[in-house]
């Protein structure tokens, strides 16, 4: 439906927008608050609606990150250009990561896009679509997750080194918000019906650095952990480098936070790690490893992984492929390098081939896949706290505190013998396990 607003010449009519979200929790985040602030503008406003009509104008929220990403956000943008080429969309305008990174050469190749404007530029977003930045709605958004959970941004850019990444290209350095601001959002979300807040940032641990001079991560998850109606609070994108133990302090005084972490640790070899500009060593790592767990004995732990980094040998990699099955993490992703212009690592030559990168990855995969059946079948017979999170098929699908959404496993309830109300926390007795999900009945 267009929506309708008076002015002196009468009614006229508001275009509908259809924001388009590709690439990570930041970029959703970032759409959400856009979305926001066009509601609050009194403009017609969806996220990836499956039709679109003449008169719609498509904003798409671009990924740069890696080449994949940048692929797809290519591809999403040709497709809508082609529409507008053929009158069936009004405009179509591209932000975000690869508009940040690559606008000149997106304006030189991609001619009939109205405008691209870059990570910061929600301002001037909103001016071209006739709406001005409302001070008033910060901290308000418009969920494109389930109501009962939210991704809650803390920072952005980021002030790291890391050879490989892109990240403070397109995204500048680190900005944490003040806790005040964040004590707020979470107040607005929980009254809206958000049980569970996913505390996102390019770091999480370098929160505070910049506003108060200290890590000051630990004072705001206590400040969070008090809002009234937040049930659960989760970390991820947590460096390793200069690793706030205190956090893990406020984990185990807090029922509210979850017991898990998601720390992206990327390789464990010392020349890798080094050429990764990473700022710590194997050995620093495994006694953070052990320190985490012996402090939190029950914390799931997921990390990432790059297989293929440039000079990767193949002691390099064995010495990761014995790392991982000794570490046994809770969760684990693993990706193939990219070679990304403009990053330190860019100068050095690509030299594992593709298909050696592939091949790695798998082997890491099929490893995490053996450990991830191990844990899942210890679960069975017990009994776990878990939000339900939607129904599929003949399921409702869950989660428990040791899983994020979309990334993580998951807890399967059949209907026909479980009914669950969505955004609900239920207890359920894990009755079997497969590699990735668990399967259980909910205990009345």
């Amino acid at each position: 439906m267009i929506t309708k607003i008076a002015s002196k010449r009468g009614l006229i009519k508001k275009p509908k927008v259809n924001v388009i979200t590709l690439g990570c929790s930041k970029n959703i985040y970032d759409s959400e608050v856009l979305m926001g602030q066009l509601r609050g503008n009194m403009i017609d406003v969806v996220h990836e609606a499956d039709s679109v009509s003449k008169d719609d104008i498509i904003v798409i929220n671009t990924c740069g990150f890696i080449d994949n990403a940048k692929q797809e956000s290519i591809d999403t943008i040709l497709q809508y250009s082609e529409l507008k080429a053929q009158g069936k969309v009004a405009k179509v305008i591209v932000t975000g990561c690869l508009s940040e990174r690559y606008k000149p050469e997106l304006q030189a190749e991609i001619t009939n896009v109205d405008a691209y404007f870059g990570t910061n530029d929600l301002k001037d977003i909103l001016s071209s679509l006739g709406a001005d930045y409302k001070y008033e709605l910060l901290g308000e958004r418009l969920l494109t997750t389930p109501s009962h959970f939210a991704y809650f941004k803390i920072g952005e850019g980021c002030n790291r080194p890391c050879s490989f990444c892109a990240i403070p290209l397109m995204r500048g350095k680190h900005v944490s918000k003040p806790i005040e601001e964040l004590v707020n959002e979470a107040k607005l979300l929980v009254r809206n019906g958000t049980k569970e807040l996913i505390l996102i940032a390019q770091d999480l641990t370098y929160y505070g650095l910049d506003i108060y001079g200290k890590r000051n991560l630990d004072e705001l998850l206590r400040h969070l952990s008090d809002v009234n109606g937040v049930e659960w609070i989760r970390l991820q994108y947590a460096y390793p480098s200069g690793f706030p133990m205190e956090i893990l302090d406020v984990m185990n005084e807090r029922d509210n936070i979850c017991k898990y972490l998601d720390m992206p640790l990327q390789h464990i070899s010392d020349s890798m790690l080094k050429s990764m500009r990473r700022g710590i060593t194997k050995q620093k790592t495994l006694d953070l490893v052990s320190a985490i767990r012996d402090k939190v004995p029950e914390i799931a732990l997921r990390t990432t992984l790059i297989c293929g980094y440039p000079g990767e040998t193949e002691a390099d990699f064995n010495e990761m492929k014995d790392w991982v099955e000794e570490t046994r993490f809770d969760r684990l992703g693993c990706f193939t390098y990219s070679h990304e212009e403009k990053t330190h690592a860019h100068v050095l030559v690509d030299d594992v081939p593709a298909e050696l990168k592939e091949q790695r990855v798998e082997e890491i995969m099929n490893i995490q896949q053996e450990i991830s059946l191990e844990k899942n079948v210890e679960k069975v017979g017990k009994t776990f706290k878990v939000l339900v999170d939607k129904k599929e098929g003949e399921y409702f699908v869950g989660r428990t505190e040791f899983d994020s959404p979309e990334v993580d496993n998951e807890v399967l309830l059949h209907a026909e013998i479980n009914y669950a109300t969505i955004g609900s926390f239920v207890q359920v007795n894990i009755d079997r396990a497969d590699d990735f999900d668990l399967y259980g009945s909910i205990v009345k």
